[in-house]
């Protein structure tokens, strides 16, 4: 297949053939195997479509690096007015230096958490010919397996597989869900979908806004779920797992097994994310930096390729996923606003920032909210 004689093309043959990565990609895609199809069929060299010519490995993190994502306990935070305003104190801190913390004692049980990556990774890890019949590039389905948002752009495909669920406000029909998930999916996303709104709620108040303002944004609403698979990866040091980026989102809760290789540029430089069992992962999406006028800020980060793996992680996003709700018009929160704090982002609509965030430039090459600005 086009996948396997494009494979060994390197840097000599490349002068005496010419490259068609639009072929190479359409052969990939037309298997519905994903990366998985890719390494089950023992391909011990990584087809030219996932090389990143501009990664430069000396960018990673030193193992030495005393930089460490904040993590937050939120433990009797309902119940203890002072642990609250610590609580709030310690999001405001991370959310303006970070853009991402860790949260522990949130409330979903870790037979939750755990339940979930193995339901993730047993959908992965089925057979080959049922895991394809979800395969799809319609981004109408509610449910859908895919192996990069759209490999034809960008210069660089992600060493990565998805599962995808639209869950909220008009979720699919349970029958549509993958039955060797369905289960933990729903639940899960229930409990994922309760604890982001105690974080809009703290959110609100490390704003100094009523704790159910943001909550009541019709914007947020919406909740959009990526299951991810990364198999170990024969030559890392070509690709990524995912390509740097910052989310398009208000908010993204992420669940990770123990296998790492999530990295937040902090400071300039690449700080591992180191997991923490138990724990779940929030960083700041686009739109939050939008209407908090930059109080909040939304990072680069990316995933490393590992030749160790799987790596399961399950990413859920919290924004309007409706068609009508993509045409509401966002900016920022005047009450954030004065004199010393005038606008530095113009309103737009949600449509807008997603259209600039998966424009033809590719995720990595992406300057977020750029076109926003005032």
């Amino acid at each position: 297949m086009m996948v396997t004689n494009t494979n060994n093309l390197d840097s000599e043959s490349s002068h005496n053939f010419t490259y068609d990565r639009t072929a190479e990609v359409k052969a990939f895609d037309d298997t519905k195997l994903g990366v998985k199809g890719l390494l089950d069929s023992g391909v011990t060299n990584i087809p030219r479509m996932f090389h990143h010519e501009k990664l430069n490995m000396h960018e990673i993190s030193k193992e030495d690096s005393k930089l460490c994502v904040p993590i937050i306990d939120l433990q009797d935070i309902e119940t203890n007015s002072s642990l609250r305003a610590q609580v709030v104190d310690k999001i405001r801190s991370a959310c303006q230096k970070w853009g991402f913390f860790q949260v522990i004692n949130h409330g979903v049980g870790v037979e939750v958490l755990n339940e979930m990556i193995c339901g993730i990774r047993r959908f992965h890890e089925q057979d080959a010919e049922v895991r394809k019949t979800f395969y799809s590039r319609d981004n109408n389905k509610k449910v859908r397996y895919f192996s990069n948002v759209n490999p034809f752009r960008g210069k660089g495909a992600n060493w990565r597989d998805t599962i995808s669920f639209f869950l909220t406000p008009d979720p699919p029909n349970p029958e549509e869900i993958p039955i060797v998930c369905r289960d933990i999916v729903i639940e899960y996303s229930k409990k994922v979908r309760t604890l982001g709104d105690t974080i809009f709620e703290l959110f609100s108040e490390a704003l100094g806004l009523n704790p159910s303002y943001l909550k009541e944004l019709e914007s947020s609403n919406g909740q959009f779920l990526l299951g991810h698979y990364y198999p170990a990866c024969p030559e890392p040091e070509l690709t990524l797992g995912t390509s740097k980026h910052t989310d398009s989102d208000f908010m993204t809760v992420l669940l990770e097994d123990h296998m790492g290789g999530l990295q937040v540029l902090h400071e300039n430089q690449w700080v591992d994310v180191h997991p923490v069992h138990g724990s779940l992962i929030v960083n700041i999406g686009d739109f939050l930096q939008l209407i908090t006028n930059g109080r909040f800020v939304s990072v680069y980060h990316r995933v490393l390729a590992r030749n160790t793996g799987p790596r399961i992680s399950i990413a859920s996003f919290f924004i309007n996923t409706s068609t009508r709700g993509t045409s509401k018009v966002v900016g920022p929160i005047k009450e954030l606003l004065s004199e010393e704090n005038p606008p530095i982002y113009r309103d737009t609509t949600i449509r807008e920032v997603m259209a600039h965030y998966f424009d033809e430039k590719g995720l990595d090459e992406n300057i977020p909210l750029q076109p926003f600005r005032l």
